[in-house]
């Protein structure tokens, strides 16, 4: 249906390197651990997306997390490497780390693998899927000028992309009901709200 599912994008920026890696933490081969990385990734984006659409202080600071991933200065794999994902994937990277242990034991449940093993593939996929995120953030926000924000002023939006309309509405407080972030959200997770 879509071009790629965000497990596929997150599968292939991770690479055969990394993959293998994983397979050897794992104890199985390649393709164990692209279904391991595939069920991790989903339990990650599902835990996200249940989080942005609750409204409470966690649901708040995935939306902003949401947000700073659609700004510019996220975008393309390059922001994410040489300090460790965590230092320079700024909150979205902690969201992820938080959202890591209840992923973790639900991977855990669902696939025998201890929760410490998923752990630490999580934070080996972690660095991949904020490249992921911003990659697709910063897609959909050049895509999503005139024809996915409604905002009058979108137009302009291409000469900054990540800005979905103006300085003044950032991307989080698009008062458009069922548009701005949450369709953003749900463009870059590869779902949708159903």
């Amino acid at each position: 249906m879509s071009e790629s599912s965000f497990q596929d994008d997150v599968l292939g920026e991770l690479g055969d390197d990394k993959l293998t890696e994983i397979a050897g933490l794992l104890g199985t081969d390649t393709a164990g651990a692209k279904e391991t990385v595939a069920e991790t990734v989903g339990a990650m984006t599902g835990d996200l997306q249940q989080k942005a659409a609750a409204d409470d202080a966690d649901g708040a600071e995935v939306r902003q997390a949401f947000a700073e991933v659609a700004e510019p200065p996220l975008e393309g794999v390059a922001a994410f490497g040489g300090l460790g994902g965590l230092l320079s994937g700024g909150m979205m990277a902690g969201v992820l780390a938080k959202v890591s242990k209840p992923v973790a034991n639900a991977v855990s449940k669902k696939t025998g693998i201890p929760a410490a093993t998923i752990s630490r593939v999580i934070e080996m996929l972690i660095p991949v899927v904020l490249a992921v995120l911003a990659k697709r953030a910063s897609g959909k926000a050049q895509g999503a000028g005139a024809a996915g924000s409604g905002a009058p002023g979108a137009g302009a939006a291409g000469a900054a992309p990540g800005t979905l309309g103006t300085p003044g509405a950032a991307p989080g407080t698009s008062p458009a009901p069922g548009g701005g972030l949450g369709d953003l959200l749900g463009q870059i997770l590869g779902g949708g709200k159903k």
